[in-house]
């Protein structure tokens, strides 16, 4: 995600710290580079000339030509210039109806049934009892996709009658949802591949059947303008409350994140990170702007591992690290660990791209190999696997045919291994015990 902008950001931020002092036109230079690099991420021009313009202006006071360290004054202000872009921390929806009714709109593509599940199972969290309609009456098995994706969040689904209009079934579902307990009813709705008037009537004349209390704009953050010409047009028809941004956990340049607010003047609300229905996170712009930059985002990697991480494992397994018995067998349960956080690319996007990490491209991570790692030591007898020095040239052909791979990726794994033992060997002493005995909210944050 961002990987195209976050390069450019962070050459030119190296190019300002090898100045040592910024000068006015050391600046400028980067400016003009800044500029570029927005405009290539699909921001929208409306947006990129009064960001520049308030970055000049900021980064040519007194507080940064006067500092001892100018750049990093330059790389904070454009961090947050472009949190101020991406708007206001999202909000939880407003459950003010009985029931409430919320209403997805968007082009076809973006992931408006979807995104209905995980906000039905989001919802279903917080004690509520929601109801999905499925009012995308235009595009072939629309009404089976949210029957599935119902079924796989445990929530019943509204389906239209033969013939029956959009406006007759939301109609109809606002009464069952009320007979049957709902407290919740969530429309899906059709789209389109561009906007067009018959859409925009449709959907206004069911807006104004149903009167939801939400209206979100689903878009495809992979999409960049295109994402901000359509929420524009859906702002200038329906009383859009907010959007929710699909499928960045996939290539997005960013230009959709950094331009719908400005533009379609609707704030971002939710985020969707990945293909799972519990993969929709509140919009957090601070930490959006310092992963655009690659400083990371830690907090969220934070919230993530206090969620899917076992705390009584991760506690056996430092402790395993710090008395040096750290086995091979300990080396898979931390990997299964680590694969509990979701997919390895975006766990490595949340993480600082300085100093150690630096050369960590979540583009190119190979998934595969964790698997292919726990295949290998899964082969290995338990006797092997506590004592890895036993293995010899006839044991790692065995163990290499029962995995399926290699002896040479089983040379590099054991290589890895003793690599990993060394380096807990030196910090045994100092950070890694301190750690372990700051309790368990200490723990999770090593």
């Amino acid at each position: 995600m961002f990987d195209g902008l976050q390069g450019k950001l962070q050459d030119v931020f190296r190019q300002l710290k090898g100045e040592g002092k910024v000068t006015p036109e050391a600046l400028e230079a980067a400016l003009r580079q800044i500029r570029l690099a927005l405009l290539e991420a699909d921001v929208h021009l409306r947006v990129v000339k009064p960001f520049v313009e308030r970055v000049r202006e900021r980064a040519l006071g007194q507080e940064v030509m006067e500092s001892l360290t100018p750049a990093q004054q330059v790389v904070k202000i454009v961090r947050d210039e472009l949190a101020s872009l991406l708007g206001d921390e999202g909000a939880e929806l407003r459950l003010d109806g009985r029931p409430t009714v919320i209403m997805l709109c968007g082009l076809q593509g973006s992931g408006k049934t979807t995104t209905a599940g995980k906000i039905a199972k989001r919802l279903k969290k917080r004690g509520k009892h929601p109801v999905l309609v499925a009012g995308d009456l235009q595009r072939a098995a629309a009404v089976e996709q949210l029957k599935q994706v119902g079924k796989g969040v445990d929530v019943p689904v509204v389906e239209p009658e033969p013939g029956e209009s959009v406006t007759a079934l939301g109609a109809r579902a606002l009464n069952l949802a009320r007979q049957r307990g709902h407290d919740v009813m969530i429309m899906d709705t059709a789209g389109r591949l561009h906007v067009d008037t018959a859409l925009m009537e449709e959907i206004k004349r069911l807006a104004d059947s149903i009167q939801p209390h939400e209206v979100l704009f689903v878009a495809d953050s992979m999409t960049g303008q295109d994402a901000v010409k359509s929420a524009e047009q859906f702002s200038s028809t329906l009383p859009l409350t907010g959007v929710i941004l699909t499928k960045l956990d996939g290539d997005s340049r960013g230009g959709a994140a950094l331009s719908i607010r400005t533009v379609a003047k609707v704030p971002i609300r939710f985020v969707g990170i990945g293909e799972k229905s519990d993969d929709i996170e509140l919009f957090h712009p601070t930490r959006l702007a310092s992963r655009m930059i690659g400083m990371g985002d830690v907090l969220s990697l934070i919230e993530k591992a206090e969620q899917g991480l076992d705390s009584a494992e991760t506690e056996r397994l430092a402790r395993r690290m710090v008395e040096q018995e750290f086995t091979l067998e300990d080396l898979r349960d931390q990997l299964r660990q680590i694969r509990k956080l979701g997919p390895l690319a975006s766990v490595l996007e949340m993480l600082p791209k300085v100093g150690p990490l630096k050369g960590l491209d979540a583009s190119n991570v190979d998934e595969g190999g964790l698997k292919r790692v726990e295949a290998i030591i899964n082969s290995m007898t338990p006797q092997e696997r506590r004592r890895p020095d036993v293995l010899n040239g006839s044991r790692k052909k065995r163990i290499a045919i029962g995995s399926g791979t290699s002896v040479q990726e089983i040379n590099r794994l054991l290589k890895q291994y003793k690599g990993m033992k060394k380096m807990f060997k030196g910090v045994q002493g100092k950070w890694l015990k301190k750690a372990l005995g700051g309790g368990a909210g200490a723990r999770m944050r090593m």
